[in-house]
């Protein structure tokens, strides 16, 4: 299957910890650390349902965007992405983020021709896992901090609160739903 490049994002999403975002809805800064994992807890049930439309799901709704399939992909891939950033943040002081392409791994992942099952289950995992280790961090770390490759810095609180805005903002993408309509 040949499919169309997809534009690189090269925006820095980092504003949404200070400003609702008017595309999906969601305003982070009403989101406490303690809410971060019954909400990633939402996302996977959410990509569920429209990746259980089998091929349909594979279906871009226009050639320069991701398919739902797609989506749920890159929404497994940071997942695993931040719980491998928590864990570190959490027993490194001020660690650096390796680089992350999205981009380069939808390509390398090959995202168009996973299974959309398989991706659902997957997700689901992941989004456990990252719930889980949400759940254990303790009041006195949450103020411990990390740096993407770019300089910008974060919190483990304020990592959730980013992470939280990119999966229902990808949610948002799939299904139109405002993601405070998935948020608590």
């Amino acid at each position: 299957m040949v499919t169309v490049s997809i534009p690189p994002d090269g925006k820095d999403w980092t504003w949404v910890l200070d400003a609702p975002c008017p595309e999906c809805g969601i305003d982070t800064r009403t989101i406490g650390l303690a809410e971060v994992p019954a909400v990633l807890r939402r996302v996977a049930p959410a990509f569920g349902k429209v990746l259980a439309r089998g091929d349909a799901s594979r279906r871009r709704p226009a050639p320069a965007v991701w398919s739902p399939l797609e989506y749920a992909c890159h929404a497994r891939d940071v997942a695993l992405l931040f719980d491998t950033r928590l864990r570190l943040m959490l027993t490194t002081t001020e660690p650096r983020f390796d680089d992350w392409d999205q981009d380069a791994a939808a390509v390398d992942g090959r995202y168009s021709e996973q299974g959309p099952a398989r991706v659902a289950a997957e997700l689901t995992d992941a989004v456990e896992v990252l719930a889980a280790a949400f759940e254990g961090v303790s009041p006195q770390d949450r103020g411990r901090a990390g740096y993407r490759s770019d300089g910008a810095r974060f919190t483990v609180e304020t990592l959730g609160r980013y992470l939280v805005h990119d999966l229902l903002h990808h949610v948002h993408d799939v299904t139109g739903d405002r993601a405070d309509a998935v948020s608590p």
